[in-house]
């Protein structure tokens, strides 16, 4: 959970202090870059969640070297997938910002914050199997210190760049590049030292571990994690394209709304990590009684943890929003949503714990399912909404959120009966 809320500075230290700058299109042009790479880069989540599935289930099944060839086959495609986006850039990167709605003074911001970030991509992907592989195998201690590293990196240099050396959006951009590669080196480090390292290089020279054979289950898994992710971020990205449509002031207040939701998901996406972890280990040992028992325990655990998040935002909301608002006008039009800050936490957090029991038991085509048809709900809600503006935009959301869970808690009982016949 701390390893997770660390991640989530990223975002909420960029919009900081673009805030100190006092200008609502820089703000917005960082909530639509940051949105942008969310698409981009958060849609490539596979690769991390995807592995330490697989990695929990070699765990308990076959040992470290399969753990080991499951790393490699997971850096091969994070290299080709890095490889292919830089190709994709010219036509991608545009595209996106487009399709964003980004116009203007905003647009303008936001491609000099895009066209450096982009450039991030070989080391971002890289590192989402390195830290898949480390979560799978329970290293959260090394996890949370690289993260809290990283951005304590991308926030301090954000700071000189944008403060003190006064350069600007590119100054968050600057900032973001350095830290990535920086965490990616140190990373490498961690993973290819000792036992680990050699169990790795053995799984490198062995053209078994990237055969076709070994290669496809692990693709299949990643094709599904992959479209699930692709219509998450549709569905985030509707959030910013309709922002968009609202005005600076609303694109801006929602960009702080959203940050909030992400800091809120990534602190009850522990609670994902873990059902990844424990019930990919239980599944792997074919341990039915442990599956199951775990499910309710990280359950109940998830809503205490959902409670006490929003009893924060109950109490603190209104004093947060202002403190990230470029104007005055931005935090009247954040405050006028904050009460879906407290009722987020309670909708979303089953949805995580069983996105984590789906993906640990590689039961990922009945997530991509389950996605889908909330999907629709979430569509139908938007059109149903917009007569409410904002607050229906919220509503919204937060009945995709649900749709998610219920669907996932109708679907699982007849998995657990197929797979642990």
């Amino acid at each position: 959970m701390v390893t997770n809320v660390a991640t989530a500075l990223i975002g909420l230290g960029d919009m900081w202090i673009v805030g100190r700058l006092g200008d609502p299109a820089a703000q917005g042009a960082v909530d639509i870059g940051a949105r942008l790479f969310a698409v981009l880069f958060t849609v490539m989540n596979f690769l991390k969640t995807g592995t330490t599935g697989l990695v929990a289930q070699e765990g308990t099944r076959s040992g470290i070297n399969e753990q080991a060839a499951t790393l490699w086959r997971g850096l091969v495609i994070a290299m080709a997938i890095g490889a292919g986006l830089l190709v994709l850039k010219p036509v991608l990167l545009p595209a996106l910002l487009g399709a964003l709605g980004a116009e203007g003074e905003v647009l303008t911001a936001a491609r000099i914050y895009a066209e450096i970030r982009y450039w991030t991509a070989p080391a971002v992907m890289l590192n989402l199997a390195l830290v898949g592989f480390l979560v799978g195998r329970r290293q959260m201690t090394a996890v949370l210190i690289f993260e809290i590293a990283y951005n304590a990196a991308n926030v301090g240099l954000g700071l000189w760049f944008v403060l003190a050396l006064d350069m600007g959006i590119a100054g968050i951009g600057w900032s973001s590049f350095i830290a990535e590669y920086a965490k990616l080196v140190v990373v490498l480090i961690f993973v290819f030292r000792g036992e680990i390292g050699e169990a790795v290089l053995r799984a490198m020279r062995s053209r078994d571990a990237i055969g076709w054979a070994k290669l496809r289950p692990f693709l299949s898994v990643n094709r599904d994690l992959f479209l699930r992710t692709v219509v998450l971020m549709i569905a985030l990205a509707a959030l910013t394209r309709l922002s968009a449509e609202r005005g600076a002031v609303v694109l801006a207040a929602n960009g702080i709304m959203y940050q909030l939701f992400v800091l809120t998901a990534l602190l009850l996406d522990g609670f994902e990590n873990a059902a990844q972890v424990i019930n990919g280990e239980r599944y792997g040992a074919k341990d039915r009684a442990g599956f199951v028992t775990y499910i309710k325990a990280i359950l109940w655990r998830g809503f205490v943890a959902a409670a006490c998040v929003a009893a924060g935002f109950a109490v603190f909301s209104g004093m947060i929003l202002d403190s990230f608002a470029a104007t005055q006008a931005v935090a009247d039009s954040a405050r006028y949503v904050s009460f879906w800050l407290i009722v987020i936490p309670f909708a979303g957090v089953a949805g995580f714990v069983f996105d984590g029991i789906f993906v640990g038991a590689s039961w990922t085509r009945a997530l991509l399912g389950t996605m889908l048809g909330a999907a629709v709900v979430y569509a139908l809600a938007l059109w149903l909404t917009w007569p409410m503006g904002n607050q229906g935009l919220w509503l919204s959301f937060t009945l995709f959120l649900i749709a998610r869970a219920g669907l996932q808690a109708l679907w699982m009982p007849r998995l657990i009966r197929q797979s642990f016949q």
